[in-house]
C-alpha cells in the first residue's frame, strides 16, 4: 500500500526488498468495490486501535490498492531480481485472476480468515498457503484450517499476528507461535506490525520459519502503512539481525563448545 499510487514507488520498494537480502514480496489483489460498499455510516468507518480512525473503509481502500493492470509489471520485477512474489486475494475473482501469474503461494489476510469460501477457493489450486490469525479465536483458527486442508491444502503456514497498526509489543504475545505450531503441526511465521525489529527477532528464536513486515521507501512519505512500516536500512537490519537468529538456535547439544 506504500507505492502512494506510483507503478514506479512501486517497482522501487521490489528493488529494495531485493537489497534488503529479503526472500519474496507480497502485494494485495483487490479493489475498493470488491471488498466493500461506498458507504458513510457508523459501520463502515475505521474505530480504534488504528491510524485510520474515522476514515470509511471504501476510501482507505481506494487509496491502498495496487491497481490490477500493475501486477505483470511487479511479478516480472520480482522474477528478474530473482526473488518470489505472491499476493493476498480477497475474493473468487482476485484468485482467479493471480492465477495467471503461476503464484509459489497465496496469503490469507487475517480480516479473511472466517471467509471460508475464499478459502477452498484457494485451497483447491494445490498452492500453498500462508494465513495469518489476527483477531480469529482458537476455534476460528480450527474451522479455518479444516476448510483448507479438507478442500486439498497440503503446505499450510501460519502466521501469529496482532491486528493493531502499530500494534504494541506488549500484545505480541510471541508465546503462540510454538504453541500453534504444535497444536496445527504447521510452520509457524509472524506478521508483525509493531515498531522496529526486536519483536521480529525474538519471534524467530520462538521458532517462527516466516517474517511478514510492513517497509516503506521513508516514512516521510505519506503513505496509509509509512507510519508503522520500516525504512530500506532498518529493513535490511532486521533481516541481517533475522540471519544471525537463525545461526544462534543451533541444536540441542551438550558438547563442550
Amino acid at each position: 500500500a506504500n507505492h502512494n499510487g506510483s507503478l514506479d514507488a512501486a517497482l522501487e520498494m521490489v528493488r529494495i526488498a531485493k537489497d534488503a537480502g529479503d526472500d519474496a514480496v507480497k502485494i494485495q489483489t483487490y479493489t475498493a468495490d470488491t471488498l466493500t460498499l461506498d458507504c458513510d455510516n457508523e459501520y463502515f468507518r475505521i474505530k480504534g486501535g488504528t491510524l485510520w480512525d474515522g476514515t470509511t473503509l471504501y476510501k482507505l481502500y481506494q487509496q491502498a490498492f495496487t491497481p490490477w493492470d500493475w501486477h505483470p509489471a511487479i511479478f516480472a520485477e520480482a522474477k528478474r531480481l530473482g526473488i518470489d512474489c505472491f499476493s493476498t486475494p480477497f475474493d473468487d475473482t482476485a484468485v482467479d485472476f493471480l492465477e495467471q501469474f503461476d503464484p509459489p503461494y497465496y496469503k490469507i489476510a487475517s480480516f479473511e480468515l472466517t471467509h471460508h469460501p475464499l478459502l477452498a477457493k484457494v485451497a483447491r489450486t494445490g498452492r500453498p498457503v500462508i494465513m495469518s490469525t489476527g483477531m480469529g479465536t482458537l476455534q476460528d483458527i480450527e474451522e479455518s484450517v479444516e476448510v483448507l486442508r479438507t478442500n486439498g491444502c497440503k503446505d499450510l503456514t501460519l502466521l501469529k499476528c496482532t491486528s493493531s497498526y502499530p500494534a504494541p509489543a506488549s500484545e505480541a504475545n510471541l508465546a503462540r507461535i510454538p504453541d500453534m505450531a504444535t497444536r496445527f503441526k504447521t510452520h509457524v511465521g509472524l506478521s508483525d506490525h509493531t515498531m522496529g525489529i526486536t519483536v521480529p527477532v525474538a519471534a524467530v528464536v520462538l521458532g517462527a520459519t516466516m517474517i511478514e513486515k510492513h517497509f516503506c521507501r521513508s516514512r516521510k512519505e505519506p503513505g496509509p502503512d509509512s507510519a508503522f512500516s520500516l525504512e530500506p536500512e532498518e529493513f535490511a537490519e532486521m533481516v541481517r539481525n533475522v540471519r544471525i537468529a537463525e545461526q544462534a538456535i543451533g541444536t540441542v547439544n551438550y558438547d563442550r563448545s
